[in-house]
């Protein structure tokens, strides 16, 4: 269904993005930015992890060494 187009640092950065967010949303007081950090830790953690991104997608973006096409 997806093609995958993220690989190497690409998905260890995503992945590492996505729990510092979702840390800085569990950890952080009040209401201001949580939901940002709340949506964003979920996208970064879950591209990174299925290793599709539906972005780099539409800009024809691969940075997957093992399927390029």
């Amino acid at each position: 269904m997806f093609q995958t187009n993220v690989g190497g640092i690409d998905r260890i950065l995503r992945i590492v993005v996505g729990i510092a967010f979702l840390l800085a949303w569990f950890l952080l007081p009040g209401h201001g930015f949580r939901l940002l950090f709340l949506i964003l830790g979920v996208l970064a953690l879950a591209t990174g992890l299925l290793r599709t991104c539906p972005l780099y997608s539409l800009l024809g973006i691969n940075t997957c060494p093992l399927k390029r096409e």
